[in-house]
Order: structure tokens, then sequence, then C-alpha cells
């Protein structure tokens, strides 16, 4: 990969929006792969980047290359991948027909099984795996709004991929663990459907106890899951990840201290799979939650919590009328 190459979003949403932008900010060539909604907000508006710590860029639709059409691809030299996990497949096969063969893939994607995906379906490419560990919602008018903190993180390569990517403002680190670090959000990111059940601001959620406990207890049940099948995850935040459910639980006082050193939200800050709701989307249930109990039957383990979650971003997803905003005590009936 060179500087100069062009750097391709392969399903530009929220994130590839954003990191696609923030490269373009950055004198980046980029193309975003999008859908025409997408499209015809930023040829008319521009594209706005913004975030909770006072990110404010604009990047005009000439700076980028914008288009429904794969070719887009045909001399890219990096290829971020950021659809949904379930459209992985498909856009490996995408890939596989327009993108050169020596061209980096990179997953930035939600989940832990993208990149096994990808591998299989593109041999002989590299393929690096990846973990977001912020939040970016689409606000409209072609406007990108990062509600909450941290750095990428990619798997390490001769290349030094994440160096050469990274532009100010937009920082990617390395990491010789990356399906631990995939695991330890994973773990996170249960908090995503808790957050889409509520209907809660992320910070105002994460500031009740009630809450908490409830995140605290899903984790648990991961953590338990992820015991029994061997996987030590690597935690996306200071705190490690077997100590984070105890953090959880900690009065009001001092956990609101202990995250406010750890990590930085938005006051309006949602998750994905709320937003995913709010838009009549298909959720990634399948790839959180739906980890925990694909395991849990394997080895015979008792996640009820998990199992219950599902079941209920799954009612909400058929009634197509967002966030059922359920309260702690709902979500945990009839365990």
């Amino acid at each position: 990969m060179t500087a100069d190459r062009l750097i391709g979003v392969a399903g530009a949403g929220s994130i590839g929006c954003f990191v696609g932008g923030m490269l373009a900010a950055g004198g980046r060539q980029v193309a975003l792969l999008a859908r025409p909604r997408v499209i015809a907000e930023i040829e008319s508006n521009g594209l706005r980047l913004t975030s909770f710590e006072g990110l404010d860029r604009r990047i005009a639709a000439d700076q980028l290359t914008l288009s429904e059409n794969p070719s887009i691809f045909n001399d890219a030299g990096v290829v971020l991948v950021t659809v949904k996990s379930a459209d992985t497949a498909g856009i490996a096969d995408v890939i596989a027909r327009h993108a050169p063969h020596d061209a980096v893939i990179v997953s930035l994607q939600n989940g832990v099984g993208n990149v096994g995906v990808l591998r299989a379906r593109l041999p002989g490419r590299i393929v690096l795996g990846g973990m977001v560990p912020f939040n970016v919602v689409s606000v409209g008018q072609g406007r990108f709004h990062r509600s909450t903190s941290g750095d990428i993180v990619i798997e390490a390569d001769d290349e030094a991929t994440a160096v050469r990517l990274s532009v100010p403002g937009l920082k990617l680190r390395a990491t010789d663990n990356i399906a631990g670090v995939q695991w330890g959000k994973l773990l996170v990111n249960l908090n995503n459907a808790l957050n889409a059940l509520g209907g809660l601001p992320l910070r105002r959620q994460l500031s009740q106890l009630k809450w908490r406990r409830l995140f605290a207890d899903q984790m648990a049940e991961g953590l338990a899951a992820l015991r029994v099948d061997g996987i030590a995850p690597v935690s996306s935040t200071p705190v490690p990840a077997n100590w984070t459910p105890h953090l959880l639980r900690l009065p009001d006082s001092i956990f609101s201290m202990v995250l406010g050193r750890t990590m930085k939200i938005d006051p309006e800050a949602r998750s994905s799979m709320w937003e995913d709701l709010q838009r009549g989307r298909a959720t990634e249930i399948d790839y959180l939650q739906g980890v925990i109990t694909e395991i849990a039957d394997r080895h015979g383990l008792q996640v009820p919590l998990s199992r219950r979650i599902v079941a209920l971003i799954r009612n909400a997803e058929q009634a197509g009328k967002g966030s059922p905003e359920l309260t702690p005590e709902q979500i945990r009936d009839a365990l």
C-alpha cells in the first residue's frame, strides 16, 4: 500500500462515512461505495464530520468518489470493509471482482467472524482484522457525529498498515492479538442491545445502577461462555474484561468517576443497534448475543439473559416501531 493509492470504503454507512471522511480530510484519495440515500445527502450537502470533542470538518463532495458501482475499487490500494456482518460474504465477492489482488482488505466491523469469512472468499489476499471502539450516528444532511472515544485498532502486518492509514484526528493502532481485541469489544457491545431496548442515551443509561447491573449480568454470561470455550478477551478499555462486571455494580458516584477516566461519551449518544431499530433495519444481534448463545449451546451452558435479549430484539425488529423503551425490570421479566 502506498499513500497515493485510493482507499475504498465498502459499505459507507455511519462508520464508513466518518472514517472515509477523516481520511479524505487528511489528504487521501477516498472512494465511498454507498447507498443512494447517503450519496444524495453528501452530493447535496457535502460530508460533515462532527464529534462530542468539538470536531467540525466539512469535506466537499468533489473531494470524494461516490458511487453505487463497485468499479470505483479498481485502483484501490486498501479496501475498508464497514458493512453489517450479515453482508460480509456478499461484499467479499464484490471485492474479489473489482479490487486489485494486492489491495489490503481491512475489516472495521462488529463481531468476531468477519475476518474468517473475508479470508475464505478472498484467498491469497491480505485481510486484516480491525476494531472500531467509537460510535458514529448519522444525523442527516450528510452529517456524521462521533459520540464516543477511542482509537481504531487493526491487526499488525509487515506493511505497517495502521501507521500508513493514520491521519490527523484519526489514529489507528496495531495489535498482535486482534482476535482477543475483537472478543473484548464483543463483550462491551452486548450493551448495544440493552441500549436499543431501553432507548435512553448511553450516558444516562450508564448513570443508573439498575441498568448497569443488567449490563454486568449480561457481561458475566458472556465471560462465562468465553471462558468455557477457551477464549481470552482483551479489554477495549483500561479496565480488564473480568473486572468490568464488578465495576458496573459500583455505586453511581464511584462508577461515574471511573467512567470519566476510561471513556468519553456524548450526552446524546446511543448504540448503533438503537439506530437500526429506529430506521427499521435488521440488527446485528446474531453476531453479538447470538454468538454467546451459540457457544452456550455447544457447551450446555445456561445463558437465560442472553436468550431473553435476543428474543426481545427480534420482537422489536418485527414490530418495526423503533425502540420498545423497556425498563430493566421488563427486560429481566420471565427469566
